[in-house]
């Protein structure tokens, strides 16, 4: 697992809010609902839910839609995103992110990010980005 120097209250608020997410994700298919909180560096919280659709390609997650969204503000530091999944009348899981997610991640993070998977505040798994996606392609491949 990963080490961070976010604040236990950082982190508990963090997933606390990536699991209330989930209340607003549209998976009228899937019915799994997810929900992500992403930190700045400079301490604000965007937030996602998984939108799916019925073409499926434009489907977002959680994650992208929370990286997007800070991203569109302007903000591209990030210190650690909470992610909180299960399917929608089911126990939460500790919902790793999907592979193009991660590829987002490794666009504006480096390794040593903090993810963590939450089923609740003080309920969570803790890894870092180099764990949930070793070898990942970066800016740096293609200088």
């Amino acid at each position: 697992m990963g080490q961070n120097t976010l604040s236990g209250e950082t982190v508990r608020s963090l997933c606390e809010t990536a699991v209330a997410m989930r209340q607003k994700s549209y998976v009228p298919y899937s019915h799994f609902r997810v929900g992500a909180a992403l930190l700045t560096e400079d301490g604000r919280i965007y937030t996602g839910c998984n939108i799916e659709n019925a073409a499926f390609t434009p489907t977002n997650c959680a994650e992208r839609t929370a990286f997007f969204k800070a991203i569109s503000e302007g903000c591209y530091k990030f210190a650690a995103i909470a992610i909180s999944g299960g399917p929608e009348d089911g126990e939460l899981q500790y919902c790793p992110p999907c592979g193009v997610c991660r590829q987002v991640m490794a666009e504006f993070c480096t390794g040593d990010f903090p993810v963590f998977l939450a089923k609740s505040g003080t309920d969570y798994e803790e890894h870092t980005l180099n764990e949930v996606l070793p070898m990942r392609f970066t800016p740096a491949n293609l200088a």
